[in-house]
This record gives structure tokens, C-alpha cells and sequence, in this order.
């Protein structure tokens, strides 16, 4: 591969899709995604390779999807969203994957030239549920407010996803982001991952090089409770390493991770929980 590994925050998601075929092709999956492959193709592979650490972080990202599936279908199953908006979108597939309802409304929002890509490579298949793919910016900030507004009006009871988007944001625009959705009386709920600063500055560490092109930002230290000064209230907040260990894909050595934390004070142990978080806001 010629350039740098990761030339723009759209490979990353090549590189997340990579982790959803190796959970897809095990036995004993909890998910099945068999667009993955197709959708990563040889360039995410090769990124998963090449970047320190590749195949022993692929247990975050699995677990942060297993969370999102449920979370998703749970609240549209249980609370009746009847639309859910995903930004930054990637390669996800799933519109073509989960077992939605028909009618649900599934509105992806990612730069043009992935959601032109996905598009194509996804020709063939049918979602599930009613698709509509919108390439636009996010960090215009007219254009984001415009489409809000439209799918505010639109809808009755819109989740929001935000999966792997809001590292790559600083605190500011995190911060505006969460007005302009708030903004929308229907906009009801908001999942989200999170990591730590000490996660960030880890990562940063680990994969300073790989990610010059596309580096991590926003680690807010109270977590979810950054978003409730502007209107979103923490509802549900799960940490990926009890999550883990309950789903039985733990990171190496998590044995001995648990061990050393028995000796560690409460407050570190309630550092390590909330290193990397799912995040389930509610409209305050």
C-alpha cells in the first residue's frame, strides 16, 4: 500500500468492517454481517494487518456492535422510534442486516465518495427497512442544520446514532452537535461510544502514525455527562470491558487485567469501567 495506512477518516471504516467479518465468520458470532468482507475489501484488510495491535483490538470493536444492535432494535422494538439517523454512517449495513420493521425510516448521513462506494457495492441487495443515503458534510454546519430540521419535521421518534464519530471531533463541535439535534423536538435518542482521556492518550501512543491523516480528539472526562448541559440526559451507560466478558470477547490477558484490578483503589477501577463506553442519551 502506498500513501499513508490511513489517508482520511473513511478508511477507518474500511478497517472497523474488517472486525465485523471476523466476528461474522466465527461459529459462534453474535452477530452476522455478510456484507463486511465485501464492504472492507483488500484495503481495510491490509489496514488491519499493518496497524500495531490490529487483530488484538478487534474485541472493542465487536462488543461496541454488539451493543449497538441491541440497543438499536430495543428501542425500536420497545420505545417505537420510528426514525433512526445515522451519522457518519460508514460501511454499516444495518439497514440490510437487522431485523428491522418495514416501516421503519433508516436515514444514513456520511461524506459523498463512501456512501457512493457503499452504494455500489451494495447494488444487489435490498434493506430491510426504508433507505435513504444523504452525502453531506457534517461539519458544514448550515447543510447539518438544514437536514435536521427536515427530518425533525418528518418524524415523530428519530434515534440518533453516532457510532465511532464523536473521537474524531473536538470538544466544540461535539458540543454544537449536541445543540443542533437538541434543537429537534422528535430527535428522542442519541447512542453513542466514548472513550476516556486515558484511552485517547493510549491510542494516541499506539497509533500516533497510523492515524496522522485521521487523529482521536474528543475524550471528554465526564463522559455522557458532557452532553447535559445541552439538553441530553445520560439514560443507559455501558462499559465495553464488563460488556465484554458477559459476551465472552475480551481483550489478551483480560484475566490478569481483572486481577490487577482488585488491588487497585475504587477510583481506579471506576477509570478502568469507564475507559470505553456505549452511551444511551435521552432528550432531557
Amino acid at each position: 500500500m502506498s500513501g499513508p495506512l490511513i489517508e482520511n477518516v473513511s478508511d477507518t471504516a474500511r478497517w472497523v468492517a474488517v472486525y465485523r467479518a471476523m466476528e461474522t465468520e466465527r461459529p459462534d458470532a453474535h452477530f452476522r454481517d455478510p456484507y463486511a468482507r465485501r464492504l472492507a475489501g483488500e484495503r481495510g484488510f491490509t489496514i488491519a494487518r499493518t496497524v500495531p495491535a490490529g487483530k488484538a483490538s478487534a474485541w472493542a470493536m465487536i462488543v461496541r456492535t454488539c451493543l449497538f444492535d441491541e440497543l438499536i432494535l430495543r428501542t425500536v422494538e420497545r420505545d417505537g422510534a420510528d426514525t433512526v439517523i445515522n451519522l457518519a454512517a460508514g460501511l454499516d449495513a444495518r439497514p440490510y442486516r437487522l431485523a428491522l420493521p418495514p416501516a421503519l425510516r433508516w436515514i444514513e448521513v456520511d461524506l459523498p465518495q463512501i456512501l457512493a462506494e457503499k452504494e455500489q457495492a451494495l447494488s444487489g441487495e435490498r434493506p430491510v427497512c426504508t433507505l435513504e443515503r444523504v452525502p453531506l458534510d457534517l461539519a458544514d454546519e448550515a447543510a447539518r442544520q438544514a437536514l435536521f430540521a427536515r427530518v425533525g419535521a418528518e418524524a415523530r421518534r428519530v434515534m440518533v446514532l453516532s457510532e465511532g464519530l464523536l473521537v474524531y471531533l473536538d470538544p466544540e463541535h461535539a458540543r454544537t452537535l449536541a445543540v443542533d439535534l437538541h434543537a429537534q423536538e422528535s430527535f428522542r435518542w442519541w447512542l453513542m461510544d466514548l472513550s476516556s482521556p486515558q484511552l485517547i492518550k493510549m491510542l494516541e501512543r499506539r497509533w500516533k502514525k497510523t492515524l496522522e491523516k485521521a487523529p482521536f480528539r474528543f475524550g471528554p472526562a465526564e463522559g455522557a455527562e458532557f452532553f447535559r448541559p445541552f439538553g441530553w440526559r445520560p439514560l443507559e451507560v455501558r462499559s465495553l470491558l464488563e460488556e465484554a466478558r458477559r459476551l465472552r470477547r475480551e481483550m489478551p490477558f483480560a484475566p490478569f487485567y481483572r486481577l490487577l484490578g482488585l488491588l487497585a483503589s475504587k477510583k481506579r477501577r471506576e477509570g478502568f469501567r469507564a475507559m470505553s463506553t456505549t452511551n444511551l442519551l435521552e432528550r432531557a
